[in-house]
């Protein structure tokens, strides 16, 4: 899972200038999906990571339909009955995110071999107890484009996002369907998951201990106070990653 791993470290640049000041008691449940159209031999073609605070707490190889936990965090998942439910939305957006992948892959890079779409799925709590939703996708690690689940808005954060972009914002199944996984089942496993974690959580962390990767959770923020943020965000990933 290394690979995968490292094929979304730039998700992490996004959550940096968006989510900075969060508050210690926020939480957020994240779903990293890695799709290859043609893995080599052994190797996955859909592969997910679960994260609560970006911590990983289950691996699940789509094709396989094979389930690992990672953490006593992923067994405590295994014994409820949202367990069953998850790994079918999991399933279900593999399948969907393979299927597109034709109809949003950048026309130049068609004839140059497939590309990697990573895909990330966040819902967060907010202090006022709120839960919102959002989508990251991108191509080969380069984040291409940001999907807001509430208010059902697009921002494209580098060109190869483009088609992606056109493709989806017209197609209402699609967009219905990321609104319905982030904001139904995601946060319907936030709420259950978290009354059991919630304690462990505590538990596990520790004050002394440097944070390896960002906590994205965060208040969410309107639209117009992202615009700045996001452009900022796609000057570094260009500059850095492009």
């Amino acid at each position: 899972m290394g690979g995968f791993k490292t094929s979304l470290g730039f998700l992490v640049l996004l959550p940096i200038v968006l989510f900075s000041g969060t508050s210690s008691d926020a939480h957020s449940l994240s779903y990293n999906v890695t799709i290859d159209p043609r893995p080599r031999d052994g190797q996955p073609w859909c592969e997910v990571q679960g994260e609560v605070d970006q911590k990983v707490f289950l691996s699940y190889d789509c094709g396989r339909a094979k389930i690992k936990s990672i953490s006593p965090l992923g067994e405590e998942v295994k014994s409820m009955n949202a367990w069953e439910t998850q790994i079918n939305t999991l399933k279900d957006t593999g399948d969907l995110l393979k299927e597109q992948m034709p109809d949003v892959t950048p026309e130049k890079h068609i004839d140059k071999g497939p590309l990697t779409l990573q895909a990330r799925m966040t819902c967060w709590r907010e202090d006022n107890g709120h839960t919102s939703a959002s989508w990251e996708f991108g191509f080969n690690g380069q984040l291409c484009l940001l999907f807001d689940s509430e208010n059902g808005y697009w921002t494209m954060v580098h060109s190869k996002g483009r088609r992606m972009k056109e493709k989806w914002e017209n197609d209402r199944a699609v967009m219905d369907f990321f609104k319905k996984v982030s904001m139904g089942d995601c946060q319907r496993w936030y709420h259950t998951f978290l009354v059991r974690w919630e304690k462990m959580l505590k538990t596990a962390a520790s004050p002394t201990e440097a944070p390896l990767r960002v906590n994205s959770t965060a208040t969410a923020t309107k639209h117009v106070t992202c615009i700045l943020p996001v452009l900022l965000s796609s000057f570094i990933i260009t500059v850095f990653l492009g």
